[in-house]
């Protein structure tokens, strides 16, 4: 699965998530905000609110890199919800859409809203 199928999966079906995936992704998150932050009360608030984790299970989730634990969880979403998961790809060239209900192709152009729907 290429990166953009996995960000596309994460951000539009993240609703099938794990509660563990969820909290590495809100761990993740968290990290990013507070990557400028030289405030320890903040970090330690993040903690305590659940938005960082020091949970081994949770952090192993995350070892190899966001890119991978991406792909992996929306490899694993895909396989186990693949009737739920509507990969919403271009009538013309292929490839994916923006989001599940976009009617035009930001890659080509091709607009499809006239097109009816099955």
């Amino acid at each position: 699965m290429n990166q953009e199928t996995a960000r596309y999966i994460i951000n539009y079906f993240s609703r099938y998530m794990t509660k563990d995936e969820s909290l590495a992704w809100r761990h993740y998150s968290s990290t990013i905000k507070l990557a400028d932050n030289d405030n320890p009360a903040l970090t330690k608030m993040y903690y305590k609110k659940g938005w960082l984790s020091d949970d081994p299970k949770i952090l192993n989730l995350l070892k190899d890199g966001y890119d991978e634990f991406e792909k992996n969880t929306a490899d694993r979403i895909l396989k186990e919800n693949e009737k739920e998961i509507y990969l919403n790809k271009c009538p013309k060239c292929s490839r994916l859409a923006r989001t599940p209900k976009a009617r035009q192709c930001r890659h080509c152009g091709y607009n499809w809203h006239e097109t009816k729907k099955n």
